[in-house]
């Protein structure tokens, strides 16, 4: 009887050694187990198939007011995020069975019916950062041919459902600042169409599962952290798998405010989450490729020449230390018509272009004027109007012309406002031995005419 209470003892205090070394071996990992999903979950499995209609309907979510992801959905997130005019993230990705073929640099290809799921939440008031408005729910599908389609499901106002756009939608929404300002901002909901205007063919498809993104630490439910490319592969989700001191040698993009990194490494791994879509081979006509994988001086960034100069003179994708000569920087900085990203930006990304900005100041070259200010603004006016031009730089010479010709150093000289009584285009250059010239800047006046 003793020995027989002894052996079970014994199995019982066996069982618990297996069971904590089994817990110690899979605690480092976000992950526990793989739960393959069925394919395409609830959606079809081509472009031209019946969508559901409500993104309740499309297996996404087991709660779908609380946005609870169904089971076999896993969460990630990235080292860049592409800009989306200052809105929150939230992602996961549902793999069926089959496995991911991985590589180490370049694109992944993802088994026919895996599915991408990404929330769009946008916070409106800067004083209570918590307080976020849902907006939109994008899936995107890898579909049976190896291709992929999206759809987009724009959340009710009172987040029980989302409902698929058929069509792009745009939508004006309150704002509150820190200070208590507020101030409209437009957004806007893509079509289809335009889902396949940034997940290109040329770019796999898929844009941000990759091994530069996913290189990172994450936080899962169970509250441990782990590598997601580690958790992903234990999982074993990749073809071919890969051993864990292997991470170390992979690559991995820096976000903005990662100080511990280069601020090349920081603006070349911005350049790549939100242009290298479209700016490799094979993509766009513009002569550069923004990859991060890409070498530097393989990029035909700096100095790169450009295809359309903007009326800038000596314009390349990147001009050292001159900000107002680099056309990759202009078409961040604005919302206009040249603005790049051109789809789904209605905001400027501050932070982005002050990275941009402050890479390109530290690239070696002499220093740059500003172009001058002309104040007035162009327009239609009614009477005469005097112009003032005024430079940054102290000492600087303005030079201007009113019949729309390049300023020279022989054209006349700012001394005082001019007085304007009749059409012109006035256009103005900064000069200063030792500094670089402006570009030139412009404005054009109507005048005697409402």
């Amino acid at each position: 009887m003793i020995r027989l209470r002894l052996n079970a003892a014994l199995v019982v205090g066996f069982a618990l050694l297996l069971m904590l070394l089994s817990c110690s071996h899979s605690a480092p990992y976000g992950l526990e187990a793989r739960i393959a999903t069925k394919p395409y979950l609830e959606m079809p499995s081509e472009a031209d198939g019946k969508i559901p209609p409500l993104l309740s309907q499309t297996g996404v979510f087991s709660d779908t007011p609380k946005r609870i992801a169904s089971p076999g959905l896993i969460p990630y997130d990235l080292n860049v995020a592409f800009w989306s005019d200052g809105a929150d993230k939230s992602r996961w990705i549902a793999v069926p069975r089959g496995q991911i073929i991985f590589s180490a640099s370049g694109e992944w290809r993802f088994p026919a019916g895996t599915v991408f799921v990404k929330n769009f939440d946008l916070a409106l008031d800067a004083a209570n950062p918590g307080t976020k408005r849902r907006l939109e729910t994008r899936l995107l599908v890898r579909d049976s041919r190896g291709g992929v389609y999206g759809a987009v499901y724009k959340w009710r106002p009172d987040g029980s459902d989302a409902e698929l756009l058929s069509t792009s939608v745009t939508e004006t929404i309150q704002v509150k600042s820190a200070r208590g300002e507020v101030h409209e901002q437009t957004w806007y909901y893509p079509s289809r169409q335009d889902c396949l205007a940034c997940h290109t063919a040329g770019a796999g498809g898929v844009l941000g599962a990759k091994t530069r993104q996913l290189n990172r630490p994450f936080t899962y439910a169970s509250g441990v952290t782990d590598n997601e490319l580690r958790t992903w592969n234990h999982l074993g989700l990749f073809a071919p798998a890969f051993k864990d001191e292997e991470l170390q040698t992979f690559t991995a993009l820096a976000a903005a405010n990662d100080t511990s990194r280069s601020l090349q490494d920081r603006a070349r791994s911005y350049l790549d989450a939100n242009c290298a879509q479209c700016h490799r081979p094979g993509g766009t006509v513009a002569n550069f490729d923004a990859r991060y994988d890409t070498p530097l001086a393989k990029q035909a960034l700096i100095d790169g020449p450009v295809l359309i100069d903007q009326g800038v003179d000596r314009p390349r994708v990147i001009s050292p230390h001159d900000i107002w000569r680099s056309i990759a920087y202009m078409r961040v900085d604005t919302i206009g018509d040249i603005r790049m990203p051109p789809l789904a930006r209605e905001t400027i990304d501050r932070k982005g272009v002050q990275l941009l900005g402050e890479w390109i100041n530290s690239l070696p070259g002499p220093e740059v004027l500003a172009p001058p200010n002309i104040s007035p603004q162009g327009g239609t006016y009614g009477q005469p109007v005097e112009i003032s031009l005024t430079a940054s730089e102290p000492s600087a010479e303005i030079r201007y012309t009113l019949d729309g010709s390049v300023p020279g150093t022989s054209d006349m000289l700012y001394e005082k406002p001019i007085r304007l009584s009749g059409p012109a285009v006035l256009r103005a250059r900064a000069f200063k031995q030792g500094f670089t010239r402006s570009i030139t800047a412009q404005e054009v006046f109507i005048i005697g005419k409402r």
